[in-house]
């Protein structure tokens, strides 16, 4: 008989995941694209947008949009980048330089791109329509932002708490700065307040995949699967293509007992690349396993261990295996 962990002991061995959506992270940022036609309407059609490294010109990721023309790479390396932006429908279209830096966790990059000839569709004035003043934040909410961006780096969170209602208060809609202030509220250990600035942010933007995310280990952390799955799937609907958020997907359907569900959902992480995110396989297999199908789970197990060969995962996944393996002789 095979000793199943529970989902308690699961769930800590899945919550030390590198997959926090924390703004008091500054290694690294996010970078929110928008793809709009020259009259600012959304391109709603699926296209490809490549993040380009500003020294190398290499390719560092490739998204497709959603259908309100946005795509998000997270926790993207400091420094200097572009973007381009192809597909059926449009003209290839390259953006102006940014920069990742420390002060913003996220950057805003409009791209607008010229129709193809003969798309037609494109030149109607039907379709979601993103406005140039819904792109971007007062100015004078985005300092307010920014200092306490920098204030959250310093760990000084009390004065950061105060920065982020200030800008608050000149832009009611800051969904960026509602998710910042719950992960505030989150180093005060102030559960009660973190969820409600949570959901303000995704009142603000239902759209908005970090507060989803954020929302989600929350609820994790509370046992409460099936809300934590909700977000989640919400989330993974705005980004299809995020294997971050498609990887903690599979794990919560495991810990919600939707077997079928995190099997399929691991499938679409290991479909992309994932050198971060080897755990997929370790959850497959534990679905597998519960589903009775034995043989599928050592392979999963296998698959973890050859791309995460040791620590404590990969000693529980070499023990689990070698009883399967022991109930299929």
């Amino acid at each position: 008989m095979i000793r199943h962990r529970s989902r308690p002991a699961l769930l800590a061995l899945f919550l030390c995941l590198p997959l926090s959506w924390s703004a008091a992270q500054h290694q690294s940022g996010n970078v929110h694209v928008y793809v709009t036609y020259p009259d600012d309407r959304a391109v709603t059609a699926q296209v490809k947008v490549g993040l380009i490294g500003g020294t190398s010109a290499a390719q560092v990721e490739e998204l497709f949009t959603n259908d309100r023309g946005e795509a998000t790479f997270l926790n993207v390396p400091l420094g200097n980048y572009h973007v381009s932006v192809s597909g059926e429908g449009i003209q290839p279209t390259q953006s102006d330089s940014f920069e990742v830096d420390e002060r913003k966790s996220t950057q805003s990059v409009l791209v607008r791109v010229r129709p193809a000839a003969g798309n037609v569709e494109a030149t109607q004035s039907s379709g979601a329509t993103v406005s140039a003043s819904d792109l971007k934040v007062p100015q004078k909410a985005s300092k307010e932002f920014d200092k306490a961006t920098r204030l959250i780096a310093k760990q000084e969170w009390q004065k950061a708490l105060d920065q982020l209602n200030k800008a608050l208060a000149i832009y009611p809609s800051y969904a960026e700065a509602y998710n910042n202030l719950g992960v505030v509220y989150a180093r005060l250990g102030d559960p009660s307040k973190e969820r409600e600035a949570l959901q303000k942010a995704i009142a603000a933007d239902g759209h908005f995949a970090p507060a989803l995310v954020n929302l989600a280990r929350l609820e994790m952390k509370g046992q409460n699967f099936a809300a934590a799955e909700t977000n989640l799937n919400q989330a993974t609907a705005a980004d299809p293509t995020n294997a971050r958020s498609l990887a903690l997907l599979a794990q919560v359907q495991l810990l919600d007992r939707h077997y079928e569900d995190a099997i399929a959902s691991a499938g679409k992480v290991h479909a992309m690349s994932h050198p971060s995110y080897a755990v997929v396989h370790y959850v497959a297999a534990r679905a597998c396993e519960r589903l009775n199908r034995l043989p599928d789970a050592v392979s999963q197990f296998n698959l973890f261990l050859a791309e995460e060969p040791t620590g404590d995962r990969a000693n529980a996944a070499r023990q689990e295996m070698a009883a399967i393996q022991k109930q299929l002789q």
